[in-house]
């Protein structure tokens, strides 16, 4: 046995086996391991990353246009200002990601589960959120103009001053979330479910918002151009 044979296995008795690192050199491919790892300011247009782990990893004002991200892990991943247009981040785990004026314009997050997401100021303009889990997410001023969020879980959401507007949220679920000035002109409500008049008398609505039975539009509608 050589000498650097023995005091590889000396160290291996006395502090276990060595832990194997995220392959953060490795390319951009379906399931690849890049957690905690620095990927700010990357073109990434189109990668196909599919089920990929990205737990903790930064990408922050990275240009993720188009990629293939379904079922990928970006639990805690930092993705501030990245750009995430038309990417498929369906059934993605995004708990607790900050997305801190992210571009998901167009983007598929169907099934995906943003729970305690940081996302204020993202824009989702045309996003499908159908069945996606926003509970206790971080929204404020988010534009979700046109959104598909049918069934989508926005219990205990901060929404205050976010954008609704054509937004489809057919049962989609709003209890206890904070819905400070939240603009709901024009926004179809009926199915929607956990909303209370509290919540309606705190957002911006118009006379063709339509809400669910037993709510009534406010006294205060429209807000005010300054609000």
């Amino acid at each position: 046995m050589t000498r650097t044979t023995g005091w590889a296995m000396l160290f291996a008795f006395a502090f276990g086996p060595p832990i194997a690192n995220a392959a953060c050199a490795d390319a951009p491919k379906p399931g690849v391991d890049w957690s905690k790892c620095e990927k700010r300011r990357l073109i990434l247009r189109e990668s196909d990353l599919v089920k990929g782990r990205f737990a903790g990893t930064d990408f922050g004002r990275s240009d993720l246009f188009g990629a293939k991200l379904v079922e990928a892990d970006l639990t805690d991943a930092g993705i501030d200002h990245a750009g995430l247009r038309t990417a498929d981040l369906s059934r993605a785990k995004m708990a607790g990601v900050n997305g801190y004026r992210a571009d998901f314009t167009g983007a598929r997050l169907v099934g995906a589960d943003l729970g305690k997401a940081e996302m204020s100021r993202a824009v989702l303009r045309w996003a499908d959120l159908s069945d996606a889990n926003l509970a206790k997410a971080e929204l404020q001023r988010a534009v979700l103009q046109g959104a598909q969020m049918a069934r989508a879980n926005l219990a205990g959401a901060d929404l205050a001053r976010a954008n609704l507007g054509d937004g489809s949220l057919a049962v989609a679920n709003f209890a206890d979330a904070d819905m400070y000035l939240t603009r709901i002109e024009g926004v179809d409500l009926s199915g929607a479910i956990g909303l209370s008049q509290r919540q309606i008398d705190a957002a911006c609505g118009s006379a063709t918002t339509r809400l669910p039975p037993g709510l009534s539009q406010p006294g205060s509608w429209p807000c005010r151009q300054s609000e």
